[in-house]
């Protein structure tokens, strides 16, 4: 189960090792519900889409399905390649850098990817290129695994990668706990920046079933395990697998998808 402490924005080498599979990012990584997408479009004043951190595109093509004309900003060139590949248009910088050239929108969005900005600077970069009314929305995967699996995974976590995740302050009760430190960070830094209403958090829950080798295709793409030596994600990956085999193969990942967002004033 994720923890996030410290400030993550300033782990960079994390924050751009996603895209050494990009491929694998892209096709193992789940969108976003539709629904999500849907309320967001609804709230905003117009379609012009930036979207922070896009990486390979997941969600830029789901906001260009729903009728928007989005551009990606990217610190990854793999990433941005990928991207671009689908017909995304992407440009290479961290978003703290980047360079709007006098362009506005009507929303900025970041799937999975404001925790690599920092809170405040962005929520204030965000200010200055939207346009009255528009809305900044930064949305993430809460997922929990059903109890006959968490427990085992833990164990696995713990036993591979010794002190991770840190227990100072004692587990998480519950997914969304986890997460609450990093939604907390965005809602503070959009209320720093003083330029928007009182953010909001939006969720949407949904659910998938995953196959012990569609479990394993996604994991070395998420967070640590990008980083970890090739033999230690072999054991983490044979790992888990023993752990999914032991409930029959696969399983069913409850997920809720959390936004946090406000409007420009």
């Amino acid at each position: 189960m994720p923890t996030f402490e410290g400030a993550p924005h300033e782990a960079r080498q994390m924050a751009e090792s996603f895209g050494e599979d990009a491929e694998r990012y892209d096709r193992t990584r789940p969108a976003y519900p539709d629904a999500m997408v849907e309320r967001i479009v609804a709230a905003c004043p117009g379609p012009e889409v930036l979207d922070v951190g896009c990486g390979t595109g997941i969600e830029a093509r789901q906001f260009r399905s729903a009728g928007c004309r989005v551009l990606g900003v990217e610190p990854d060139p793999r990433m941005a390649a990928f991207a671009r590949g689908s017909g995304i248009e992407v440009e290479v910088a961290t978003f703290e850098a980047w360079d709007p050239a006098g362009r506005t929108f009507d929303a900025v969005v970041a799937g999975t990817a404001w925790h690599w900005v920092d809170p405040v600077a962005g929520a204030v970069k965000a200010a200055e290129v939207l346009r009255p009314g528009g809305r900044l929305a930064a949305f993430w995967h809460v997922f929990e695994p059903p109890p006959a699996l968490a427990g085992a995974l833990a164990e696995v976590y713990r036993r591979v990668i010794p002190g991770f995740p840190p227990q100072e302050s004692g587990p998480p009760k519950t997914a969304l706990d986890g997460y609450r430190p990093l939604l907390a960070r965005a809602a503070d830094g959009i209320r720093e920046a003083g330029a928007f209403g009182e953010p909001e958090e939006w969720r949407f829950a949904w659910q998938r079933f995953y196959t012990r080798d569609e479990w394993l295709d996604q994991l070395p793409t998420s967070g640590i395990l990008t980083r970890l030596p090739p033999d230690t994600l072999s054991e983490m990956l044979a790992e888990v697998g023993a752990a999914i085999d032991a409930i029959g193969g696969g399983f069913t990942m409850a997920y809720v998808t959390v936004v946090v967002t406000a409007a420009r004033l």
